[in-house]
């Protein structure tokens, strides 16, 4: 590629010399996330070009300055780049993504075509990429699931999800979810806490969604089983208030019916027949 190419949108694609960029913010970024970014740099190449504003002496870039430090480190003259034409308009929301698992994924996945492993793992300051491709779980994928999972149509931990039932089964809840446009973790779940026994994958000691939530109902039952209890006591004692008030009035009715015993507080504790007449009219209504 070479030169000026028209694109959508009346943005300009064009290769433009490194030395002409200038990166419009920097931002720091953790070590391990700009040796992902220069693994896939060294393996695959720019995939996403650089989105820049043309300046008097050169331009600057909107997006992709961390993409433009690593292509400066490795030597590269010339970088793709998009020409924008609004600099103030322009949303960076790209700036602060970062790679998902299943974007990793694929990126050492492709990686691979040109790479092997320990070179990769190198790249990346790791031991091993082995664990980062997920090789058991895609095994163990109906081919429709792992290519609606390529294509970013379900997520990792939802396709870890479907490992759990066989593959027919697999691709019966993918045509669900295709159909009722539903991808979502807890729909795939839903469908699979469905699934007949015959229907499910064999475990590995791994806890399986029906262990899960068959955990999640005991402990459902035993929140209820306390909340009875905790019922069942305050309902005794209040049972046992209401006793002991009963008995309360009656022991101040039977005073203050005794002409000589009310008379004996009138003269030496009024205050406290006052306060036996208020509790009796309270309890009469």
């Amino acid at each position: 590629m070479s030169g000026k190419e028209q694109i959508s949108g009346g943005i300009k694609k064009m290769d433009i010399s490194i030395v002409k960029l200038v990166p419009r913010i920097e931002r720091k970024v953790a070590k391990k996330y700009r040796q992902r970014i220069e693994a896939s740099l060294r393996a695959v190449g720019l995939i996403e070009p650089l989105i820049v504003f043309p300046l008097k002496d050169g331009y600057e870039i909107l997006d992709g300055a961390l993409r433009y430090r690593i292509l400066l480190d490795l030597g590269v003259e010339t970088v793709p780049c998009l020409i924008h034409s609004d600099r103030d308009g322009f949303t960076g929301n790209r700036m602060v993504n970062q790679l998902s698992s299943s974007q990793e994924m694929r990126m050492l996945r492709k990686s691979l075509e040109e790479l092997d492993e320990k070179t990769i793992a190198n790249a990346l300051g790791m031991q091993g990429i082995g664990h980062r491709l997920n090789k058991g779980l895609l095994a163990t994928l109906h081919p429709d699931v792992e290519k609606a999972f390529n294509a970013s149509k379900i997520l990792l931990q939802t396709a870890k999800e479907l490992s759990h039932v066989r593959q027919d089964r697999q691709q019966e809840i993918l045509k669900l979810m295709e159909s009722c446009n539903d991808y979502s973790i807890v729909f795939a779940r839903g469908l699979i806490l469905k699934t007949p026994a015959a229907k499910r994958a064999k475990t590995t000691g791994k806890k399986t969604p029906w262990a899960q939530a068959e955990d999640k109902k005991s402990n459902l039952l035993k929140r209820l089983q306390e909340a009875e209890q905790q019922q069942d006591f305050y309902t005794g004692l209040y049972r046992q208030y209401t006793t002991n008030l009963l008995k309360l009035v009656i022991y101040v009715r039977s005073l203050l019916n005794n002409s000589e015993v009310k008379q004996y507080l009138q003269e030496h504790h009024p205050d406290q027949v006052t306060l036996f007449e208020k509790i009796l009219e309270s309890t009469e209504g």
